[in-house]
């Protein structure tokens, strides 16, 4: 059985499996409409990017853009007659752009700022492990308040519906039940949450090689560097996950990432779980 990953979108979601890859989307008329199409990862076609710690990376950077473009195609469908002139190439660059800054600011500048600025004023915590800690607990306690305070927003809440729709949907598939989709978790040990958190915590160890006696900038620059590899590391440690998913060690680790979807995560009802089935149907 191949491997299903999904993503909740505005009233909708999108599966994708090996190279295909269908977005389904409720429509203002109350319609599942369908939209399949076909993506081949560049690390298939050259294989000298298809090796260990390279390939996450890429394959993490793929992913982001056909995830907004799939975001992209739901708002579209949700504006109504004239939706395919409301968002397009431009919006979907400068959301890319934005989104990227945002996040380096929040989960990156952000941090840092906190623990150097606890360290100028604080001489122990010039030591590089409780730096290192500070920064990084930092980070995880400002991603949990992120999404806690934007899971008070109606429109998000019914995304994570939809995200927990996803989960459900993916988990009955994944054993042979996919009628009864309802009664499986709305948690998934493959979620991006949890992969974020694990980044986030697996950002300390790397870190912790890194001087402590450099600039602000330097040590902000270094950060900026290390994302392809802490990405590389992390994505492969996932892609390892479901043969370790009965270990209690490996428990133990995405314990944290599991009990943080129950914030991004939401029981949904029927025609949620619908939409989820016909998306997973249309690459299964």
């Amino acid at each position: 059985m191949e491997f299903i990953g999904g993503q909740a979108v505005i009233e909708g979601v999108l599966m994708k499996s090996g190279s295909r890859v269908a977005i389904a989307v409720r429509d203002q008329e109350g319609k599942i409409k369908i939209k399949e199409e076909k993506h081949t990862s560049i690390t298939k076609k050259y294989k000298n990017l298809n090796i260990p710690f390279v390939r996450g990376p890429i394959i993490l950077f793929e992913t982001t853009i056909l995830g907004l473009k799939a975001l992209n195609y739901s708002a579209n469908m949700n504006l109504g007659d004239q939706k395919e002139e409301k968002f397009g190439t431009v919006t979907l660059i400068a959301t890319v752009l934005f989104s990227l800054l945002f996040a380096l600011a929040l989960f990156k500048l952000l941090p840092l700022g906190i623990a150097q600025i606890t360290a100028n004023n604080f001489a122990s915590f010039e030591n590089r492990y409780l730096f290192n800690l500070l920064e990084g607990l930092t980070k995880i306690t400002i991603l949990i308040l992120y999404i806690y305070l934007i899971s008070l927003m109606p429109d998000i809440r019914r995304t994570f519906q939809y995200h927990g729709a996803e989960h459900k949907v993916v988990n009955a598939y994944e054993n042979n039940d996919l009628k009864n989709a309802k009664k499986y978790s709305r948690i998934h040990v493959r979620c991006g949450t949890s992969f974020i958190l694990f980044v986030f915590a697996l950002s300390i160890i790397v870190y912790l090689f890194l001087p402590i006696d450099i600039s602000f900038l330097s040590k902000y620059g270094l950060r900026l560097l290390l994302l392809p590899v802490i990405a590389g590391i992390g994505y492969e440690l996932i892609r390892i996950s479901p043969k370790w998913e009965k270990n209690i060690f490996f428990k133990i680790i995405m314990t944290p990432g599991l009990l943080l979807q129950r914030l991004t995560t939401r029981e949904p009802n029927e025609e949620q779980l619908e939409v989820a089935k016909a998306a997973l149907n249309a690459v299964k």
